[in-house]
């Protein structure tokens, strides 16, 4: 029987393919609202960023998030991301 595969997503930040579940999903809903959704499960377009500050750093300067996306990202969204990843080093 063969192995079940893994999903792969590539982080918006350092462009490194990983494991879904090793990464941190910034979903843009069908409504527009934005959120970090770390079940994956959220419905609508989403964005995966390493769970390290230098990656966050990197999507951030170059507005990756926002070309993912395709949507502006506001200013608390990436407040709250950085809150979230400096809580969980």
């Amino acid at each position: 029987m063969k192995p079940k595969s893994q999903p792969m997503r590539t982080c918006v930040g350092c462009g490194e393919p990983k494991a879904k579940r090793e990464l941190i999903r910034v979903a843009l809903s069908p409504d527009g609202n934005i959120s970090i959704d770390r079940t994956g499960k959220a419905p609508g377009r989403g964005a995966y960023l390493c769970e390290s500050m230098s990656c966050f750093e990197q999507a951030y300067k170059a507005k990756r998030l926002e070309r993912s996306l395709k949507h502006g990202v506001s200013k608390e969204i990436y407040e709250a991301l950085q809150r979230d990843l400096q809580e969980n080093e």
